[in-house]
């Protein structure tokens, strides 16, 4: 059976159900599963033969099984049925569209339109079990930082959960107004959405630091995550690998074993790690390709094997991307470096601001990686010409993956998937100057003009934002979060 270990200590052993109740692990190190050949299958274990395929849950619950073995069977099946029932608005839960000669994996038909919400509908479920499974009795309160997307996914995810309570952090003036409105009128009693004075980074390195200083803030209350550090909201994402190849197949793009290359906008390395696992599961996976914006510090770690966030930070129109410190590549250099080299690269990258991996290591990786970056030009250049020429309308984010989709230079003849990580109508005011129209000053005027022009519907989750009342009023220092989460703590 599957044990996960910490990416700094092999030797910490625990069951999926409480590294997800963990969310990190105790030395500042990411749970990962102890063997990757465990999770080796046939991948028609997962999607089904040509004469019974399997659709989005079936898929989920093969995936789930693998990764948390010791929830059993029936118990994930029912897990699965309650984080997708009634939630999403296409039956696929994340159908693909063909648009020109590539494909678009669309992960934002959940309540939040983004794609955290495939992997957020799923955690609270799979957290409340492991609470049961590991006989805990104490309140967990869920710490998440945000670069925009997530904070709203986790606080719909876990508003008014039982046993559970929600501190989300975002960044102050680095999230869109659609975003910070999902944020801070999220309801729920258990809720509570707060604005750090500094960037995505200052959030998240906060956050992580508290997991090893205060994992026990009050009497009877622990810490845990529902960022893609925590294994339990990484996992779900893996299906959807899975999910545009059995589309792929019964769309007739690709025949069975063919690979196919998928193109991620990634900041914080989660989505595209998904990817990876996917890959190690048995899909025919051909190459990752990494897409960044001008924040392109993994483009340069992809092309050089040096990692370097002393770099200037720009607040860009891709803002869930705007992120220098990529938590989840830890996870992939444990499995490349091995324990030892991936505890000095973190250990540097924390006391000196980078690091340089071996030209082997970066061999390695780049077998399935590669790394491509685009400006926030490219990327609105590329919502004009896609929409002008295939009437289909891209969120920032998206924009930048088809860009860096097209500066791919790919030698062989694979599907090219990109993962469409949020509607446009989170970001309609960079999506309408793309368009060459003027944009208002407020997205609610903005999203009315978006849909007059172009006809795409507006997501019935972004509909009532602007009318509803604004709960969330906190703004803090950085080096205010320990007090901060103390003081909620005991409340």
């Amino acid at each position: 059976m599957i044990r996960y270990i910490s990416t700094r200590n092999s030797e910490h052993k625990v069951s999926s159900a409480q590294a997800i109740l963990n969310g990190q692990a105790p030395d500042g190190g990411l749970y990962i599963p102890d063997d990757l050949d465990a999770i080796r299958l046939d991948y028609h274990d997962v999607i089904g033969d040509a004469g019974s395929s399997y659709d989005f849950r079936q898929m989920a619950v093969r995936v789930w099984n693998t990764f948390f073995p010791d929830y059993g069977e029936e118990t994930i099946i029912d897990l699965v049925e309650k984080s997708y029932r009634d939630k999403f608005s296409k039956e696929e839960i994340t159908p693909v569209s063909k648009v020109g000669d590539a494909y678009v994996l669309e992960l934002y038909h959940g309540p939040t339109a983004a794609f955290k919400d495939v992997a957020l509908s799923a955690l609270p479920n799979l957290l409340t079990k492991a609470r049961e499974l590991c006989s805990f009795t104490d309140e967990t309160l869920i710490l998440t930082a945000t670069s925009g997307d997530t904070g709203s996914a986790a606080l719909c995810g876990f508003g008014d959960v039982p046993g559970t309570r929600i501190i989300v952090f975002y960044p102050e003036g680095g999230v869109s107004e659609t975003q910070k409105l999902q944020m801070v009128t999220a309801p729920g009693s258990n809720t509570q959405a707060t604005a750090v004075k500094g960037n995505f980074d200052d959030a998240q390195t906060g956050v992580k630091k508290l997991f090893k200083e205060i994992p026990q803030p009050a009497k009877g209350v622990s810490l845990s995550s529902a960022n893609s550090i925590n294994i339990g909201r990484l996992v779900p994402q893996v299906v959807y690998y899975f999910a545009a190849y059995r589309q792929l197949l019964d769309m007739g793009a690709i025949s069975d074993g063919d690979k196919v290359n998928f193109t991620v906008p990634t900041g914080n390395f989660g989505d595209i790690m998904a990817g990876y696992f996917a890959m190690k599961m048995g899909l025919p996976v051909g190459t990752l390709v990494c897409a960044s914006n001008m924040n392109d510090v993994l483009t340069e770690f992809l092309e050089t094997g040096h990692y370097d966030r002393k770099r200037e930070f720009f607040k860009t129109t891709s803002p869930s991307m705007d992120i220098l410190v990529s938590s989840n590549l830890e996870r992939l250099l444990y499995y490349i470096c091995g324990e030892e080299n991936s505890k000095r690269y973190m250990k540097e990258l924390s006391e000196n601001g980078e690091y340089q991996i071996s030209d082997e290591e970066l061999r390695s990786i780049r077998e399935v990686f590669v790394g491509l970056a685009a400006t926030d030009e490219e990327g609105s250049k590329a919502i004009g010409d896609v929409f002008a020429e295939h009437h289909y309308l891209m969120d920032t984010h998206t924009a930048i993956a088809w860009n860096c989709h097209e500066k791919f230079d790919s030698s062989d003849t694979a599907a090219n998937v990109i993962l469409s990580t949020a509607s446009p109508y989170k970001f309609c005011r960079s999506v309408l100057k793309a368009l060459g129209e003027e944009a208002a000053a407020s997205d609610y005027e903005n999203m009315l003009r978006c849909k007059e022009i172009t006809g795409a519907e507006i997501p019935s989750g972004l509909r009532d934002i602007f009318s509803r009342e604004i709960r969330h009023t906190d703004v803090i220092e950085c080096d205010e979060m320990k007090e901060y989460v103390i003081s909620k703590s005991q409340h």
